[in-house]
């Protein structure tokens, strides 16, 4: 199908602007520009009964969090997600009206997780942050006001892929348990001979010029590339996941791979509802002026609450 009329109105103003070579960009600059610009979008957020930033403590660092809570009751199935980002951008403020929507639509608590970046932090400190926080909030369940038995996970793109991995640790290390994935986009790793990728490269938000310059940022050693923490899809066991649902995007160079991740959740027996957006871009559900953003959304946020209502 053509690009959605709204989504190339944004491409032609976004194209319009010559980046400068991203190597020659220190990372904090443009987080410093996202973080003005995520700011400056506060006053149209949605509405929610309580925000509240918390620090998970844990031994050797400390992990900043924000609870999206919709409700006055007292417990509320809860959803742990990873904002994208590369692994080198992105922040609680970046995907802040995604959580906000999540959590009212869902009606669950959403916990956003502000996991250490790269490259100040490089591989896999990210993923260990990802594990970590959610083995901590499903301990410390009752202070989130949460249930323990009902706690799904997810994330968009980078934070997909973190998602995913903190549940193959999750089941590797017999827990926290996980009831559901919720994945937009995800990076799952050997994307670059794929049709969508060479097709949808350039000119569409995510550029193979980003993809790289994310990876070197991410990943100090070329093989780890190669680690089914960093590339879920090459793990060879994918038995005993959480059933999922995988989201992507017609013109996004990561549609294969998310399409080739589900497939083998598929083949190891895993519940997989696979989707893929017509007409849209990466990054797409985080686009709130897009009127299939607001669909993607209801029908993520519908199928956690068949979820949650199953478990009970």
């Amino acid at each position: 199908m053509p690009l959605d009329p709204q989504v190339k109105d944004f491409l032609n103003m976004y194209n319009q602007y010559q980046m400068p070579a991203l190597d020659s960009i220190d990372p904090k600059m443009i987080r410093a520009m996202e973080q003005n610009s995520a700011l400056q979008q506060i006053a149209s957020q949605t509405d929610i009964y309580r925000v509240e930033d918390r620090t998970i403590p844990l031994e050797d660092r400390q992990i900043p969090v924000r609870l999206y809570t919709p409700t006055d009751a007292e417990v509320h199935p809860a959803l742990v997600f990873y904002h994208g980002g590369g692994w080198v951008l992105g922040s609680l403020d970046s995907h802040d009206e995604l959580c906000r929507k999540l959590a009212r639509e869902a009606e669950c608590v959403v916990i956003s997780v502000d996991y250490r970046l790269a490259p100040e932090h490089p591989f896999p400190a990210a993923v260990w942050d990802a594990y970590d926080s959610l083995h901590y909030i499903t301990e410390h369940a009752g202070e989130y006001g949460i249930d323990a038995e009902q706690i799904a996970v997810g994330g968009d793109s980078a934070g997909g892929n973190l998602a995913t991995v903190a549940c193959i640790i999750a089941r590797d290390k017999s827990g926290p348990s996980v009831c559901y994935q919720l994945l937009f986009y995800p990076s799952t790793g050997n994307g670059a001979d794929t049709r969508s990728y060479q097709e949808n490269s350039q000119g569409y938000l995510l550029t193979a010029d980003m993809m790289n310059w994310f990876r070197k940022c991410y990943f100090e050693q070329p093989d780890d590339e190669n680690h089914p923490y960093a590339s879920p899809v090459l793990s060879s066991d994918l038995n005993g996941l959480p059933p999922a649902m995988i989201i992507t995007a017609e013109y996004d160079p990561l549609r294969d791979s998310g399409a080739e991740y589900a497939r083998r959740l598929q083949e190891e027996g895993v519940e997989v509802e696979y989707l893929c957006y017509d007409g849209m871009i990466h990054g797409f559900v985080t686009m709130s002026q897009l009127d299939r953003t607001q669909e993607a959304i209801r029908q993520a946020a519908a199928r956690l609450r068949q979820v949650y209502q199953m478990d009970v």
